[in-house]
């Protein structure tokens, strides 16, 4: 019997309202030999962090896999994405517009987003590009103290062809030390172009 591409899907987590999309993309998936590895737990909110991010196609697999699940998982992206003809594409597989304008900065948008739904997954990549950086940007830290959502690791690795599930971090009051637990955890594994380095 095969290994399975994705795992099983929990009861609290959001799900999207769609049968077609979730075949295809699993269907897709098992022609490329991606797989996501791991438990997802069952929680009604998350924040998942993503690492190392290094090329477009880590999105790709990785909004395969989300619609693959099922899930609505956000994915944060500039409001004048969603308002253009994108939109009508975009809103429906869990992109969240930001208004970089606003009177609320980023972090602050996201925990009011959070205090208004009683589901809500979210997605970062905390490196912020798909460059190599020295720091990664502390906000999914910040967002997650403030709603107090739990992180869930997702690791990329392009030689084995798998996103894996890690540990589950909450955030303390020390965000340095939160951040350097954290990153170690992504050191063993290596994107397309990288891996993750201090």
């Amino acid at each position: 019997m095969s290994e399975p591409i994705l795992p099983p899907v929990p009861a609290q987590a959001p799900r999207i309202n769609s049968r077609f999309w979730p075949w295809l993309m699993r269907s897709l998936l098992r022609l490329s030999g991606w797989r996501l590895q791991g438990q997802l737990p069952d929680l009604p909110k998350l924040i998942i962090i993503g690492a190392p991010h290094s090329s477009y196609w880590d999105g790709i697999w990785g909004l395969m896999m989300k619609i693959g699940l099922g899930i609505n998982i956000n994915i944060m992206i500039k409001r004048e994405v969603l308002d253009s003809p994108l939109g009508i594409i975009l809103r429906p597989i869990g992109l969240i517009p930001i208004n970089r304008g606003a009177a609320l900065n980023v972090v602050d948008q996201m925990v009011q987003r959070f205090s208004e739904h009683e589901k809500m997954w979210l997605g970062i990549t905390p490196e912020g590009t798909r460059k190599r950086v020295k720091q990664w940007k502390s906000g999914f830290l910040r967002i997650a103290r403030e709603t107090n959502v739990p992180i869930q690791t997702l690791f990329i690795d392009y030689p084995s062809k798998t996103f894996t599930l890690g540990p589950i971090v909450q955030a303390s009051d020390d965000v340095n030390t939160d951040m350097a637990a954290i990153r170690s955890l992504f050191r063993p594994y290596r994107g397309k172009h990288r891996n993750t380095e201090e």
